[in-house]
C-alpha cells in the first residue's frame, strides 16, 4: 500500500515562494500519475497541478498557471510543487495524491475521483 507524506508548507509573504515535496512509499510509485490539490477553509477540496508518471506531461489549474511548477523525481519516490508569486487566495492546505490504477505513461488528471492514495496534508498560508 502506497502512503504519501507532505512537507514544505509555512508561513511566507506574499510574492513569496515554497516549495513542497511529497515522498512516497512502496515500490511502483514511477508508474502513478500523481496530482496537488488544495482545500481553502470553508471551500471545497480542487485541483492545482498533475503530471504524469513519466514526468511528460504536466496540467495546471488557470489560477496557478504561469506560477507553480510541478516536477517529480522517480528514483527518489518524490513529486514537488515549486510555489512562485504567492498570493493570499492561495492559503490552503495543500495535499498530493496518487492515481494507483493504470494509466497510460502520459495520463494526467484533474478529478479528484480519479486519485486513490491521499496524504495527510500540508498547510501553506501567504500574508498579505
Amino acid at each position: 500500500q502506497v502512503q504519501l507524506v507532505e512537507s514544505g508548507g509555512g508561513l511566507v509573504q506574499a510574492g513569496g515562494s515554497l516549495r513542497l515535496s511529497c515522498a512516497a512509499s512502496g515500490r511502483t510509485f514511477s508508474i502513478y500519475p500523481m496530482g496537488w490539490f488544495r482545500q481553502a477553509p470553508g471551500k471545497e477540496r480542487e485541483f492545482v497541478a498533475a503530471i504524469s508518471w513519466r514526468g511528460d506531461t504536466t496540467y495546471y489549474a488557470d489560477s496557478v498557471k504561469g506560477r507553480f511548477t510541478i516536477s517529480r523525481e522517480n528514483a527518489k519516490n518524490t513529486v514537488y510543487l515549486q510555489m512562485n508569486s504567492l498570493k493570499p487566495e492561495d492559503t490552503a492546505v495543500y495535499y498530493c495524491a496518487a492515481k494507483t490504477k493504470a494509466a497510460g505513461g502520459s495520463y494526467t488528471s484533474s478529478r479528484l475521483s480519479d486519485y486513490d492514495i491521499w496524504g495527510q496534508g500540508t498547510q501553506v498560508t501567504v500574508a498579505s
